[in-house]
C-alpha cells in the first residue's frame, strides 16, 4: 500500500517511520524538507511538494499542526490523488477547523475519514499509539491496515468525521489534566521542604497511581524537558476544547486554570520543550 505522510514533526516522524518498519510504500512531504530528509535514510520518498506526495498514493495521513496548515494541503493537493484514494486526517485542529476539512474535501471530491493519535513520540515511532477514529465505515476499513500498523488499538468514535476530534479533545484534556497536577503535587511537596520524590514514592501501587504521573514525575524532578509533546501543542488543544465547549452548557473553569499555568510556562520559555515543563508554571518567579 503506498502511503503519503504530509508533516514530520514530531509525530509525523514517528508515523512514516513505523509505517516504513512495516513495510508500506511510504512518500513524505514537509514544509521545511530538512525536517523529512532523515527518513529517507529509512527508505522514504521525500518529495518537494504536497503535490509530488500525493500523487498515485492510496492512503494520504495528514499529520500538521493546526487547521489551516491542514486546508492549505488539501486546496493545494487534492487534484493530485487518484479517485480511490483515501486522505486520513490525523491532525488535531479542533471541531469549528475539522468542520472546514469536511467540507473542503466535499468541495473536492474527496474520500475523507479522521484518526486521531493519542500518544506522544515513542508511541507514534513503535506503533503503540490509540487511534481515534471516525468516518464512513467502508472508508475505515479500507485504511485499516495503516491504523493497525499506527496503533495497538483504533477506538471508532462514529461515522460523522469530527466525531473522532471530539474524543481527542476530551482525551488530551485529562493527559493536560494529570500533567499539570502531577507538576503540582510535586511543587507542593519541593515547597514544604521534602523530597519532590517523595510524592511519587507515596502514591506508587494505590488506588491513585497511573504509570503517566511518574514518567512525567522523573522528567520534572530532573528538570529537563525533552520534547515528546510540545507545551505549545497542548495549549493549542486547550484552546480549541474551550472554543468546542461553547454554547454546550460545559463549565470550562479547569480549562482557564490549566490554560494558565501551562501559559506560564510557555513565557518562561519553555513552549518548544515537553508538557512535563508546566513544573516550572508553579514556581514563583524571583
Amino acid at each position: 500500500m503506498k502511503v503519503a505522510v504530509l508533516g514530520t514533526g514530531i509525530m509525523g516522524q514517528g508515523v512514516a517511520g513505523t509505517l516504513l518498519r512495516e513495510g508500506f510504500d511510504v512518500t513524505v512531504w514537509n514544509r521545511t524538507r530538512s525536517k523529512a530528509e532523515p527518513l529517507a535514510t529509512d527508505g522514504a520518498v521525500v518529495a518537494d511538494t504536497a503535490q509530488e506526495a500525493v500523487a498515485g498514493a492510496e492512503v494520504v495521513v495528514t499529520v500538521l499542526f493546526d487547521g489551516d496548515a491542514v486546508l492549505e494541503v488539501l486546496d493545494d493537493a487534492a487534484g493530485d490523488t487518484g479517485p480511490d484514494a483515501v486522505w486520513v486526517q490525523a491532525s488535531t485542529i479542533g471541531e469549528a477547523d475539522t468542520a472546514r476539512v469536511v467540507r473542503t474535501a466535499d468541495e473536492h471530491g474527496l474520500r475523507l475519514v479522521e484518526a486521531m493519535m493519542l500518544g506522544t513520540k515513542k508511541p507514534a515511532a513503535t506503533g503503540k499509539l490509540v487511534m481515534l477514529a471516525a468516518g464512513d465505515g467502508a472508508l475505515l476499513e479500507a485504511v485499516r491496515p495503516v491504523l493497525d500498523a499506527l496503533g495497538s488499538k483504533t477506538i471508532v468514535a462514529g461515522d460523522t468525521v469530527g466525531q473522532g476530534t471530539a474524543l481527542k479533545l476530551a482525551a488530551n484534556a485529562w493527559i493536560a489534566s494529570i500533567t499539570a497536577a502531577a507538576a503540582q503535587s510535586l511543587a507542593l511537596t519541593q515547597a514544604l521542604g521534602l523530597d519532590p520524590q517523595l510524592f511519587l514514592d507515596a502514591i506508587d501501587g494505590g488506588a491513585s497511581d497511573t504509570p503517566y504521573a511518574h514518567l512525567k514525575g522523573a522528567t520534572m524532578i530532573a528538570g529537563e524537558y525533552p520534547a515528546q509533546f510540545a507545551l505549545d501543542g497542548i495549549r493549542k488543544d486547550i484552546g480549541l476544547m474551550q472554543e468546542a465547549a461553547q454554547g454546550t452548557g460545559f463549565d470550562t473553569g479547569l480549562l482557564e486554570a490549566l490554560s494558565g499555568v501551562y501559559g506560564t510556562a510557555a513565557e518562561r520559555g519553555h513552549g518548544d520543550d515537553d508538557i512535563a515543563a508546566v513544573r516550572v508554571g508553579f514556581d514563583r518567579e524571583s
